[in-house]
């Protein structure tokens, strides 16, 4: 019998798998696709000649993660690659926002945009400096992060602790009103937040947005080499080094509970396997709550807050295998690894509240991925490797643009859509749509479809809003790895902290699955000692 089943082979579900391994357990990771990774899979389906990152691409998060980290994975393989810059905003008159590698560039060329941007940015990677260490352990961490936080309250100790905790709760705009003069530090702050669901006028977003470019300051936006494939076959390997095993093609359809303590699962194939310790479910909790466990061994309040949960927004994609380096408006942008595109904070505005009206954006905020230019094996010399993504409403009521698009997302809708991104791209890089050689469309059901976690294309696992974070995670009263059912972990972003490619849902996870056994072991210990004692006195004497 298996000590434990870990349901999804994303990296959350590869990294429980491997702490549990090296923990001694035996452990299966069963995932329905052909291939491991979850969202982290790359391919060559676009060209031959090239290799497109399939959902997400660049990881700040997992270079930053103390977690990941410490799995040592270069000894698996894994190589990290950088562009030579980390992230560019061009704008239509020339000009360019730009996170260098450097944070003495990044501060030089927010001055060209305003006197004493750079400064300001100085700033807030001297705050990065002091509180980062404490901030990433409190983050990645189960809810609460008693030790970390206490140890990050002492560090914002005195007058500036509270401004600062001000300051990470503001809406991007805000805080980017408040720190820059210039449009470029207000932009790598609005632009960042949108990596999730947060517009600039979200609570929060700014804080989100001073993450994101924080970590990109410090640790870049690597990628890794030969594909993002490479991330997962790394955990892959590290995993089938300590014993573990990966089964692809085995769709889990149901979490076997009895007595309500989860003790195996059931595959579509009808095969049932027993667990001696527990299942981490490295999936939604939607598709858990109801879905692989009965609505029968859930409590009424769960399933009545599920029916609240919000997913992030719908996510609509294009790879491309591109002849040539993509010809932008301003030198800055050929640099980077990833390139924000959109004329101002006001059209970031303006995109998010036509995505909460339900409504297709006519001028969609796209982020582009210049995979050759972080990656140089990527591509053919003298091409390059390309995505992008933006995003759709989850429910589409109306196109703000032209086209009609219904959200059907028909061939008709998906030609459409990638028209008006790649017509976005062209105004920033006059002359990109000549350099095509083939594309790939990824609309939200094509996302689903690949991977069932990325529900109608939400890349998150429930949106990044502050309703739905900390102990709001999934629903409120939760915040931790723990289900209703004992013996049974939630270990994917719809866990606390949430989306990423960090790994800490999943070592949530398997920490809290190793406690809750040692504890376990330790109570019949002691149940054991205290027995024999008792059997002592009882016996005679001679």
């Amino acid at each position: 019998m298996l000590d434990a089943v870990v349901i999804g082979s994303g990296p959350n579900g590869l990294v429980a798998a491997n702490l549990l391994a090296d923990a001694g357990w035996s452990v299966e990771v069963l995932e329905a696709q052909s291939e491991p990774g979850g969202a982290v899979r790359s391919d060559r389906g676009v060209h031959p000649d090239y290799v497109n990152d399939m959902f997400s691409a660049f990881y700040p998060l997992a270079a930053a993660s103390p977690i990941m980290q410490s799995l040592e994975l270069h000894a698996d393989g894994l190589r990290w690659s950088h562009a030579p810059s980390v992230l560019a905003h061009p704008l239509p008159d020339g000009r360019c926002a730009v996170l260098e590698r450097s944070k003495e560039a990044t501060s030089e060329g927010l001055d060209a945009f305003a006197a004493g941007d750079g400064a300001a940015w100085s700033r807030m990677c001297g705050t990065w400096d002091r509180i980062s260490g404490d901030m990433l352990n409190a983050l990645f961490t189960p809810f609460p992060p008693v030790k970390a936080a206490a140890r990050l309250a002492l560090r914002l100790r005195g007058p500036a602790g509270l401004p600062l905790a001000r300051s990470l709760l503001l809406p991007a705009r805000r805080l980017g009103e408040e720190e820059f003069q210039g449009d470029a530090g207000r932009l790598l702050l609005a632009g960042n937040a949108l990596h999730a669901d947060l517009a600039p006028e979200a609570a929060g977003s700014g804080g989100f947005g001073w993450l994101l470019c924080m970590l990109g300051q410090h640790y870049g936006f690597p990628v890794p080499a030969g594909g993002a494939g490479g991330l997962s076959a790394a955990l892959v390997r590290r995993l089938e080094r300590h014993g573990g095993i990966v089964r692809c093609g085995e769709t889990v359809r149901e979490v076997v509970v009895r007595g309500g303590r989860a003790v195996g699962v059931r595959t579509a194939k009808g095969e049932t396997i027993p667990v001696r310790h527990c299942v981490l479910a490295d999936v939604s909790a939607p598709n858990l709550y109801g879905g692989l466990v009965d609505e029968r061994h859930l409590p009424s309040t769960l399933l009545e807050s599920m029916h609240r949960f919000q997913w992030d927004f719908a996510t609509f994609k294009i790879d491309w295998a591109l002849g040539g380096h993509i010809p932008w408006n301003t030198e800055a942008a050929a640099g980077a690894g990833t390139v924000h595109l959109s004329d101002s904070v006001d059209e970031l505005t303006r995109f998010a509240a036509q995505l909460a009206s339900g409504t297709v954006p006519d001028r969609p905020f796209t982020l582009l991925g210049q995979m050759t230019t972080a990656d140089a094996s990527r591509s053919p010399r003298g091409t390059e490797s390309a995505w992008a993504y933006t995003h759709v409403p989850q429910t589409i009521v109306g196109d703000a643009g032209q086209d009609g698009i219904s959200g059907a997302w028909d061939e008709r809708d998906q030609e459409a859509m990638a028209d008006r991104v790649e017509r976005h791209v062209e105004h920033y890089a006059p002359g990109f749509r000549s350099l095509i050689r083939a594309r790939r469309i990824l609309a939200p059901p094509h996302l689903q479809a690949l991977d069932a976690n990325l529900y109608n294309g939400a890349i998150n696992g429930g949106t990044a809003g502050l309703h739905q974070q900390l102990v709001f995670r999934p629903v409120p009263g939760t915040g931790r790895p723990e289900t209703p059912v004992r013996a049974l972990y939630l270990a994917s972003a719809s866990a606390h902290p949430g989306g990423g490619v960090h790994g800490a849902c999943g070592a949530n996870a398997a920490r809290a699955a190793l406690r809750s056994t040692t504890g376990a072991a330790r109570a019949l210990t002691s149940a054991q000692r205290l027995l024999a004692g008792r059997l002592r006195t009882q016996q005679p004497h001679h």
